[in-house]
């Protein structure tokens, strides 16, 4: 005999058994912990931080000193559904979207930046 005849059936020895059915359920649960793990690190913080915003931008008032994306500083003159007018210097206003405010002069902005 041949050394390969005696391999032979060693090899069809430690083939894998015939394949069992799997519940559906279980194929699928790899994926719903994905899913549930990108809500929890992702989507949930996102909420909370544009509630965040929307918040800030909802109790803007005249007087408040304010930053924009821009880097302007200006006091709020005028508050309306669409915007806002600042004041930058003697008789200088200028109207500003909502979502062009950052966050209060002198504190760290409320708004992210890189939106």
């Amino acid at each position: 005999m041949t050394p390969t005849a005696f391999r032979l059936p060693g090899l069809l020895a430690m083939a894998a058994p015939p394949a069992q059915a799997t519940s559906p359920w279980i194929q699928l649960l790899p994926f719903a912990l994905v899913i549930g793990i990108f809500y929890f690190l992702i989507l949930l913080p996102m909420k909370r931080r544009q509630k965040k915003v929307d918040e800030f931008l909802a109790a803007l008032k005249v007087g408040d000193r304010v930053v924009t994306t821009g880097g302007i500083v200006g006091s709020v003159t005028r508050v309306s559904d669409e915007g806002l007018q600042l004041q930058i210097a003697p008789n200088v206003r200028i109207d500003v979207v909502r979502t062009a405010v950052v966050g209060y002069q002198g504190q760290p902005p409320v708004a992210d930046q890189s939106a």
